[in-house]
Formats: C-alpha cells, structure tokens, sequence
C-alpha cells in the first residue's frame, strides 16, 4: 500500500496545479492539519530537480502565511475560549507568569519547531495566545521554515537519483521513522507545554 502511495504522489508531483496542492498543504499544515507539506515537496523535487528552490519558495512562503492563521486563531479565540478555562480553574496568574517568559524566548520557540519534526501549528497558535511580537514571529518563522524547506530541497537537488533510490529501496523504514518523529513531536508538546 506504502509502494502505491508513493508511486501515486510521484506521479501526482508532476501534474499542473501540484504546486497548488503544495502550497495549500504547507498553509493548513502551519495552523491546523497534521502532515507536513514534505510529504509532497519531496516527491515534486525529486520527479524535478530543477524545480528544487522554487518548490522551497512555495513551502516558505505558504508555511509562514499558514502559520499567521495559527497566530490568529490562537489572538482572536483566547478570549472566548482560552480565558474562561483559565479563570475557572484558577491558572490566570501562573498564565501570565507562562507568557511573560514564553515571550522572552518565543523567537527560538518558533524557530525551534519551525525546522524539527515539533508540531509548528502548536507553536504558531501558542505565539497568538500569548501574543508574541508579531514581527518578531514572522522573521522566526521566515528564518525556520526557509532553512527547513530550502535545505531539504537542495539536498534532493544535489544528491538526486541516489536519494531517490534510497528513499525507494528503504520506503517502509522511512515511513515508520517519520510516523514516529510525527508521534514523537505531539508527545512531546504533551511532556513540555
């Protein structure tokens, strides 16, 4: 089933409008939806290398617009849902202590989970809630998701058909690894937030 999967994005990666199912996936990703855009730009970079930086470019661009919707949702529905659960169980006052310090270091948080497996729709959404500099937040996030995108896209640019052959001889392997950096970034917002 993994084989067929795989053969299908391969093939879907060089449709017309797969640039606008990367985008739109690395936009959601970034605020609500739980697989990462790499799902796709690995297969578009490698069924077209020459199309490596341009696809990062898709990625970081829609990541951190994606991810201004997690800031928002995370500002705007604070009040209506976050507060009240906050006063009812008594934690106003730790949550102003969280915040102050969360926004003394909320630039590398953001960054931090803007280049790991760490859910960033976490981060994105938490930044609103305790409302980080906004711009303090985009450049961390431009920084992030740019390094991320753009490194894993010159990667498969440079190394190419040997990637790929790895990527394909090892495919069930690197599925199981993935699922469980996937799994391991949500336990660990569980364990540290």
């Amino acid at each position: 089933m993994i084989r067929r999967l795989y053969d299908w994005t391969m093939e879907l990666s060089g449709h017309p409008r797969a640039k606008w199912a990367l985008g739109g996936v690395s936009f959601i990703e970034s605020s609500v939806f739980p697989i990462p855009p790499d799902i796709l730009l690995i297969p578009m970079v490698l069924a077209d290398r020459q199309r490596a930086w341009a696809l990062a470019m898709i990625c970081t661009v829609t990541s951190v617009l994606g991810g201004l919707l997690g800031y928002a949702i995370g500002y705007y529905l604070f009040d209506q849902v976050g507060q009240p659960l906050l006063e009812f169980y008594g934690y106003t006052a730790k949550f102003a202590v969280f915040q102050s310090t969360y926004n003394q270091w909320g630039a590398w948080a953001v960054f931090i989970a803007g280049v790991t497996p760490f859910p960033y729709k976490v981060i994105t959404i938490l930044s609103g809630v305790t409302a980080l500099d906004p711009v303090t937040f985009i450049i961390a996030s431009i920084l992030a998701r740019g390094l991320r995108f753009f490194v894993e896209a010159g990667l498969l640019w440079y190394f190419g058909e040997p990637i790929r052959a790895f990527i394909e001889q090892r495919l069930q392997l690197l599925t199981v690894v993935f699922c469980v950096l996937l799994v391991g970034g949500f336990v660990a917002v569980r364990f540290f937030l």
